[in-house]
């Protein structure tokens, strides 16, 4: 058995032992799912830093209030993208409905299958998203930054009335 083999079967067996392995609520871990994702978005975000890389790297640094512009509308469209029901036509392919899970948002399960749960995971989870929102984001800051200022603005605004939204909600719980 040569070198290659040798790791080749080793690897295998720790991907087997993992993914027989189940977490705290019963599910097999999709580890080849996830490896297809790590390098899409390895690949993705490669293109993206060769792209900026020839454009020229701006001049400076981010200003601190394009990075709360940033961090806010991270929040905001990966919170969209993962559980809106008006979104969920995004998500289908890889999740399932399970119910409604607040004003306006769905809870979904991810599909069987290596690929789909590992993709429905990444799509029905707004902390999962947020890495990949974020790097569009920054991509988007080096690329297109006036389009890329005026979008996070937008997304901003929409996560502070949402905030409003719920304090106001807060404020008639505790009038009545």
């Amino acid at each position: 058995m040569s070198q290659f083999d040798e790791v080749r079967a080793r690897l295998s067996r720790v991907r087997d032992s993992y993914e027989r392995g189940e977490d705290a609520a019963g599910e097999e871990r999709p580890l080849r799912g996830y490896v297809a994702l790590l390098g899409a978005y390895a690949g993705v975000t490669a293109v993206a830093v060769a792209a900026v890389h020839k454009k020229g790297l701006p001049s400076g640094r981010l200003a601190v209030l394009d990075i709360a512009l940033l961090a806010a509308s991270t929040f905001r469209v990966s919170r969209t993208l993962a559980k809106d029901a008006v979104a969920s036509p995004l998500r289908a392919p890889f999740a399932t409905y399970q119910g409604p899970a607040g004003p306006g948002e769905v809870m979904e399960a991810p599909r069987p299958g290596p690929f789909r749960h590992a993709a429905g995971e990444l799509v029905t989870c707004p902390f999962c998203l947020t890495q990949w929102v974020a790097t569009a984001g920054l991509v988007g800051y080096a690329l297109f930054p006036r389009a890329t200022r005026w979008v996070t603005a937008g997304m901003t605004a929409v996560a502070a009335a949402d905030a409003l939204h719920y304090g106001y909600a807060k404020l008639q719980q505790s009038a009545e």
